[in-house]
């Protein structure tokens, strides 16, 4: 959670998740259905989507995922015949507020660590958890405090 511009304060507790997770990443045609059989393969398989991105580029499709059992997720994706693969990527749990993004990015690009891409996950009145695939994860979480 960031409380002030220059500060980032550290998870509370310990035992508490770290920022560096990893995610699933499935490449497959970009079609209408896709999303929903693969969410289907992994609610059939028990398994909680976290987290979700889906792009697409060139007619194919990416689908990002952070699960809660990514083990059991991939399991089930790979039985379905989804081609997955796993990146490791930074998660920050954010204030809700205005100019909290800027300020992580702005830590972010002082230290020279590079976004490739972002996208949040469910928000709340007090926070929200955003993903970031960066540069180098361990000096992103070094940065960060942790």
């Amino acid at each position: 959670m960031l409380c002030a511009p220059t500060e980032v304060t550290r998870l509370p507790e310990e035992g508490t998740a770290m920022p560096k997770a990893t995610q699933l990443v499935i490449s497959l045609e970009s079609k209408p259905g896709v999303l929903a059989k693969v969410c289907r393969t992994l609610a059939n398989a028990g398994v909680n989507i976290t987290a979700l991105y889906a792009g697409e580029a060139a007619g194919r499709g990416k689908i990002r995922l952070l699960v809660s059992d990514r083990a059991e997720a991939v399991a089930a994706l790979k039985a379905a015949k989804y081609r997955v693969s796993e990146e490791p990527v930074f998660t920050q749990v954010l204030e809700n507020r205005p100019g909290i993004m800027a300020e992580l990015a702005e830590r972010l690009a002082q230290a020279r660590i590079n976004v490739k891409y972002a996208y949040a996950t469910t928000a709340t009145q007090s926070g929200a958890t955003v993903v970031l695939s960066v540069s180098n994860v361990d000096k992103a979480a070094a940065l960060l405090g942790y």
